[in-house]
């Protein structure tokens, strides 16, 4: 089932007809937001279930361009990303496992805006990820049983400022911009996907697909992620864990783009990105400065801060 948030964050189910309204479901749901009633459909979804899928058999659906989707997680108490978790042709070597922490505002829904702060980065990326939907509470879980804890995925976009200067607080100034964490455009519940760590992630900037690549080459399996994640703090319903991108195709964006990140089987995420300044970056990925020998990110082209020089880019 593809649970969704729309228009006015009602409850729906996105069906190959278009998207049902189910919200009568859980309208007795104590909420004081709108993920208060995901938290309870999560928790509680061996309870919901059957009525939602009642629900949803027996609703009409109406088409998805005549509704406003919204983030399916619109403030998850935890967002916690993995960081360097793929072997790449430059990270052959499982790296030990690291992550990072995103506030929960940072989040945005499909047709939202990843809006480039005004901040001196070397350049602004979009890092395309598979997340995964935590089903119920826990702690020092481990990985054998990790599975067990999943109730869903969606995708996940990692927005990121690199080459700031300085040292203190960069990584947190380059992952915590408001708007850089859009995720959608709904949960899928595991039951659907047979098989998490054999997807196929695509993002296309603008209609050039710029990331390809899959979640079996992910040096910690979900598992793991999960098994590191819960070691260090309580996790539970509705928590996201991002298993981190493949940096390859990551480039530099520019106002104007459009982005799409489809992981298979979950259908679309498509957001905008906004630059108030109006800059511009030259279009190189990582993948094609490395084997052309150059180092470093696409130096800015045009605008605040063409000028100023380039700083040491951290990984994610």
């Amino acid at each position: 089932m593809k649970l969704a948030f729309f228009d006015d964050y009602r409850l729906g189910v996105l069906t190959d007809d278009g998207i049902v309204d189910v919200s009568a479901v859980v309208k007795d749901v104590p909420a004081a937001h709108p993920q208060d009633v995901m938290n309870a459909v999560i928790e509680h979804w061996s309870t919901y279930r059957g009525s939602i899928a009642e629900a949803a058999s027996a609703g009409s659906a109406v088409p998805v361009d005549s509704v406003r989707l919204r983030a399916p997680l619109p403030r998850p108490t935890n967002i916690d990303c993995m960081a360097v978790n793929y072997i790449e042709e430059f990270l052959p070597e499982k790296a030990p496992a690291d992550g990072f922490l995103k506030s929960s505002s940072t989040v945005i829904g499909p047709g939202d805006s990843f809006v480039m702060q005004d901040l001196p980065g070397t350049v602004w990326e979009a890092e395309a990820e598979l997340a995964v939907v935590i089903g119920k509470h826990g702690q020092n879980i481990p990985a054998a049983e990790a599975m067990d804890y999943v109730f869903g995925y969606t995708n996940l976009i990692d927005g990121s400022v690199r080459g700031l200067p300085g040292t203190r607080g960069v990584f947190y100034l380059m992952k915590a911009q408001a708007t850089s964490c859009p995720i959608g455009p709904t949960i899928t519940t595991a039951d659907e996907i047979d098989d998490p760590q054999n997807l196929a992630i695509r993002l296309w900037n603008s209609g050039e697909l710029m990331q390809d690549f899959n979640t079996s080459t992910m040096a910690h399996s979900i598992a793991e992620c999960i098994e590191f994640v819960s070691s260090l703090h309580p996790i539970g319903p509705g928590d996201i864990i991002a298993t981190g991108t493949n940096h390859d195709g990551l480039h530099p964006l520019n106002g104007g783009d459009e982005l799409t990140l489809e992981v298979e089987g979950l259908g679309p995420l498509t957001i905008r990105v906004e630059d108030p300044l109006g800059r511009t970056w030259v279009r190189q990925t990582h993948g094609e400065r490395r084997r052309a020998g150059l180092d470093g990110m696409s130096s800015q082209a045009t605008g605040k801060y063409a000028d100023a020089p380039a700083h040491a880019v951290p990984s994610s």
